[in-house]
C-alpha cells in the first residue's frame, strides 16, 4: 500500500511516499530556517505564506522522486493537529484538494504519532507495545504505547516543553536559531558540572515535568553574571542546561518504565537528535537491559515520511475521514476520533 503524505505543521514543507509504513519510496523537505533566523523564531504568518508556496512543488516533486502517479497511490495522509494554525491549514487543504480530485481516500495524522512512527521507518522490527518519551520544542510526553493507534498519556510537561526550554536559554546564550540545535552543537565539549542548576519537580505526579524554572534560572545565571562583570561559559553553561534537562527526561521514563512494566523503551521527536539525550538513554537502557529504539537523525525532526508511515495503520484502522477534515492547533494525542 502506498500513501502520499503531507506535513507543514511548523516550518517545514515536506511531502513523502511510503510504501506499507515502513518503506519509504520519497521523502521531500523544504526548509524555512533562512527566512525565520533573522527573528530569532518562527513567525507563523511567514510559515503559512511559505507553506503555500512550497507545497505543490513539494509534493510534485515526491511524487516523481518515488516515479509513482496518483494511480500508483492508494491513500493521501495529512497531518491535521497540532501545530501552528495557520501552517497546518495549508496543508490539509492541499490534501482536501488532491482527495476530492483524485478521489482518494483522505487520512489524518496527529504530529506526535508520526514523530513515534519515525521508528518503524528506522526500525523494521519494531511494534508495540512499548514505552515513548516524545520531546520536541512544543512537546513532552512520556506515552505508553498499546497499539499502532492506542496511545495513552503517563507523563507530560505541566510548562515549558523539553525543545522549548533550551531553545529559550540558547537564545538568552546569544546563540542564532534554530537555539537547541546550536545549544548541543557548542557545548559537545562543555563542563555540564560548572553550574548547578535546579531539576523541577512537580508534586503529586511523579512522571510529569516542569521546565519553566529550569529556563529562569539559566537566564538569571546570565544575567546575574553579567551584573558582576563575568563571563558566561556558553559551552559548559549549554552543557549544564542539556544535562539537567536530560536527567529530568530519563529519570521520570525510567520510573513510568518500571512502574508500568516495560522493557523497550522508544525515543522520539526533534529533541531526540539532542547528543547528550541519546547518550543518556542508550546508557541506563543498557544498565537496565531494555532495548532503546531512536529514529535516525534524518527522521527526528519535522518530515513527511513519519507521517506515511503512522497513516498505515491509522487507516488499517478505519481512521478516514471525509472532505469537512480541519486543523486543530492543540489535541492530545490519546485523542479518540
Amino acid at each position: 500500500m502506498k500513501i502520499l503524505a503531507i506535513e507543514s505543521s511548523c516550518d517545514e514543507t515536506a511531502a513523502a511516499v511510503v510504501e506499507d509504513g515502513r518503506r519509504v519510496l520519497s521523502s521531500v523537505i523544504a526548509s524555512q530556517v533562512s527566512e525565520h533566523i533573522v527573528y530569532g523564531g518562527v513567525v507563523p504568518e511567514i510559515a503559512s505564506r511559505m507553506h503555500a508556496q512550497a507545497i505543490s512543488g513539494v509534493v510534485s516533486k515526491a511524487m516523481s522522486d518515488a516515479g509513482v502517479g496518483y494511480s500508483d497511490i492508494d491513500a493521501i495522509a495529512v497531518t491535521y493537529a497540532p501545530g501552528l494554525i495557520g501552517a497546518l491549514l495549508v496543508g490539509v487543504n492541499f490534501a482536501k484538494g488532491l482527495a476530492y480530485s483524485t478521489g482518494l481516500p483522505l487520512v489524518p495524522v496527529h504530529h506526535l504519532r508520526s514523530h513515534i512512527a519515525a521508528n518503524y521507518i528506522s526500525h523494521s522490527n519494531l511494534e508495540p507495545p512499548f514505552l515513548c518519551l516524545v520531546v520536541s520544542g512544543g512537546h513532552s510526553h512520556i506515552v505508553a504505547v498499546r497499539d499502532y493507534t492506542d496511545f495513552s498519556i503517563i507523563g507530560r510537561t505541566r510548562d515549558d516543553a523539553a525543545g522549548e526550554c533550551m531553545d529559550k536559554a540558547a537564545r538568552a546564550m546569544g546563540l542564532p536559531y534554530p537555539g537547541g540545535v546550536n545549544l548541543d552543537k557548542i557545548s559537545v565539549n562543555g563542563d555540564a558540572s560548572l553550574y548547578k542548576l535546579p531539576h523541577p519537580r512537580v508534586d503529586g505526579s511523579e512522571y510529569d515535568f516542569s521546565f519553566s524554572g529550569l529556563k529562569t534560572a539559566v537566564v538569571n545565571i546570565i544575567h546575574n553574571s553579567k551584573q558582576k562583570g563575568i563571563e558566561v561559559s556558553v559551552p559548559d553553561l549549554g552543557a549544564s542546561c542539556i544535562e539537567t534537562v536530560a536527567d529530568c527526561l530519563v529519570n521520570n521514563t525510567v520510573k513510568a518504565a518500571e512502574n508500568y512494566g516495560f522493557d523497550k523503551i522508544v525515543l522520539a521527536g526533534g529533541v531526540s537528535a539532542n547528543s547528550r539525550l541519546r547518550k543518556r538513554m542508550d546508557a541506563v537502557c543498557k544498565e537496565k537491559g531494555w532495548k532503546l529504539y531512536m529514529p535516525e537523525l534524518s527522521l527526528c525532526g519535522d518530515n513527511a515520511a513519519m507521517v506515511g508511515a503512522q497513516a498505515y495503520y491509522e487507516y488499517k484502522n478505519g481512521n478516514v475521514a471525509d472532505l469537512s477534515l480541519n486543523a486543530f492547533a492543540t489535541m492530545p494525542i490519546d485523542f479518540c476520533e
